[in-house]
């Protein structure tokens, strides 16, 4: 299966604004998240980031930035090479909606939304929509056995050794936080940015919808 049919898009154009989950909706994701920690095999990493240690990551707020189609800047040009050993370009994603998520193995809180992410591919799966992880730390034997862990079927590009993805990137948004998720239009545009872990799949999964409501 060509790389660029393993990825996915997304729709957008509503006002620019800035999202933070509510309290109670943050409580009932821990819920959640806790239940579905407990039932599958312990995970330190991840309980230490549900009992609120802050340890192996860098911290964020989870704020949700939605930047208007008027203005977004240049479209991002990234490329590099997957934990498969696969040469990337995104100019192989023209025309669709890319979700971009920035991540490394012992980042808590990325292998807390693992699954939502891939449930999130998952949904769009059927749509013009690309999904691709940046792995800022990690060499591929880990990455690798991450996406196995916790069922990650999209690719990752390895970009701990050049950077070459994350600094594209930082020219056209900040990349201070991991996790990091985007949301790039049909011209490859910074559209949206969720700092830290997405909270759940609906959010990410209607700013995914909003992209790909656009006209190309």
């Amino acid at each position: 299966m060509p790389l660029a049919s393993r990825i996915h898009p997304i729709r957008s154009g509503r006002p620019s604004r800035t999202r933070r989950p509510g309290r109670a909706v943050g409580a009932a994701l821990a819920a959640v998240l806790a239940v579905g920690l407990s039932a599958c095999a312990p995970d330190p990493v991840s309980e230490s980031f549900l009992s609120g240690e802050n340890t192996g990551y860098v911290a964020a707020d989870g704020a949700i930035v939605e930047i208007p189609v008027a203005e977004r800047g240049e479209p991002v040009e990234f490329a590099g090479v997957t934990e498969d050993g696969e040469e990337f370009d995104s100019a192989d994603l023209a025309g669709q909606v890319t979700v971009v998520n920035f991540w490394y193995a012992g980042c808590a809180p990325c292998r807390v939304e693992a699954g939502d992410l891939e449930a999130v591919w998952q949904e769009h799966g059927g749509d013009d929509v690309s999904f691709i992880g940046i792995n800022t730390r990690d060499q591929a034997d880990t990455a690798k056995a991450f996406s196995t862990e916790f069922g990650i079927t999209y690719p990752s590009l390895i970009d701990v050794d050049t950077a070459q993805a994350k600094l594209a990137f930082a020219e056209a948004t900040p990349i201070q936080a991991t996790p990091t998720t985007l949301v790039l239009d049909k011209q490859g545009r910074v559209a949206a940015r969720i700092i830290g872990p997405i909270d759940g799949t609906s959010i990410l999964s209607t700013l995914v919808k909003d992209a790909l409501a656009e006209s190309a």
